[in-house]
């Protein structure tokens, strides 16, 4: 089984993004100041040792007494300062004991080398005061990066959400959703550029679909006036099975362009249902029994819903015309409170209408069977205007099942 791997929130990114370069940028710096600090601390060590030497060595050059700490010949004093100091220059170094830090200070006179150790501990015990402030200067820029990088990172991840929600939205087939809208804000940033690419192909898309939705109308209404007449015309003929057949196939088509008209009705969302009160269970049974008088109806349990009568029945209508034609005895249908469902004992619905849901114009896998693929297009429309929900599966025990759940 593949595993998929776990989705990372854009938020948490950026925070730890932000964060990382903020530790990063601390540490750097503060390793700067550190190191400054420790030569600085260093150089003034040694010139200020330098300078007491110096003088040491003119006190002793007038009194000849080693004064103010100062040893002659030290048997401590390191070799290579003594080696520096009797070849005539003033040489300081840093040492390091089991007993502590030193700095040492030395100078040749007459044979002899005069030299100074003074403690370098206080200045030792500076730096380390320094590097706590440093440290804690670190963690609070470190924290002040993960907060501020979850702020940015948080807005910019609500602004992609809700783009990604009204980005749904327009596919769901809401044509007043604009993206732009959606994410707020006067940002001109990459979340806004994307908003308006969205919104730019939306509206693309809306005007091209709306152009079609026209035409079809267009066409579907011109279609009207020469199918009354050929209407007309096919009940005159003398009675016979050709008759009976052309009949037959104009009102076929007369079916197929009222179809395409109430797609076309639909498509526009300008549909408003005219509710009334009605208890579901009883007029389910009654219209099952005028509609397909072959189904079994059982009622779970009976309520009163607000809806609009006339577009339950058209629901119900598709449904078991869908049934019927694609499906196989026997054909319940059951209703549990605002739930009703539909079942028969077909192949069950293709794959691709599980997945994609009803599309007008496609036909199923079997030409005998197949329709012009408006009757669930219609049913799902229809449940849209009467703020229900039309959802099609095929349960485990076989067949085929259309669940429309009333609000």
């Amino acid at each position: 089984m593949r595993a998929w791997p776990r989705r990372t929130s854009l938020r948490w990114k950026i925070s730890a993004t932000v964060a990382a370069v903020s530790v990063l940028v601390a540490v750097t710096l503060s390793l700067i100041v550190h190191l400054a600090y420790a030569r600085t601390q260093a150089d003034d060590a040694h010139r200020l040792q330098t300078e007491r030497i110096r003088l040491l060595l003119r006190e002793y050059e007038r009194g000849g007494q080693a004064a103010f700490g100062s040893r002659l010949d030290d048997p401590a004093l390191p070799a290579d300062l003594r080696a520096a100091a009797r070849d005539g220059t003033v040489a300081t170094a840093l040492r390091q004991t089991p007993e502590g830090t030193y700095v040492w200070a030395a100078a040749g006179t007459g044979g002899h080398v005069l030299s100074l150790r003074s403690d370098y501990q206080p200045s030792l015990d500076e730096l380390a005061a320094l590097d706590r402030v440093l440290l804690l200067g670190s963690v609070a820029a470190g924290a002040g990066g993960t907060l501020a990088g979850i702020a940015v990172g948080a807005r910019l991840s609500r602004r992609l959400r809700r783009a990604a929600g009204a980005a749904r939205r327009v596919s769901a087939g809401d044509p007043t959703v604009r993206v732009g809208a959606a994410i707020g804000g006067r940002s001109h940033d990459e979340a806004a550029e994307l908003a308006q690419a969205v919104d730019a192909m939306a509206e693309a898309l809306q005007g091209r679909l709306e152009a079609e939705r026209r035409v079809t109308a267009d066409i579907a209404h011109e279609l009207r006036t020469p199918l009354t007449g050929l209407t007309t015309a096919a009940e005159l003929l003398p009675p016979g099975r050709m008759t009976d057949i052309v009949r037959d196939r104009v009102q076929a088509l007369r079916a197929l362009v009222e179809d395409v008209l109430e797609v076309a009705r639909l498509d526009t969302a300008t549909e408003r249902p005219a509710l009334s009160d009605l208890a579901l269970g009883e007029f389910v049974a009654r219209r099952v029994a005028a509609l397909a008088p072959g189904a079994l109806v059982r009622v779970e349990s009976d309520t009163v819903v607000a809806t609009d009568p006339r577009r339950l029945e058209r629901i119900l209508a598709n449904l078991l015309t869908n049934a019927t034609r694609h499906g196989r005895p026997p054909i319940t249908v059951t209703v549990d409170g605002t739930r009703v469902t539909v079942h028969d004992d077909g192949p069950g619905f293709p794959a691709h209408l599980l997945r994609e849901g009803p599309v007008r114009f496609r036909k199923g896998a079997d030409p005998a069977t197949a329709g012009h693929g408006l009757g669930l297009t219609i049913a799902a429309g229809q449940a849209a205007v009467l703020d229900a929900r039309l959802t099609l599966a095929n349960p485990p025990e076989g067949g085929a099942l259309v669940t429309l759940d009333l609000p």
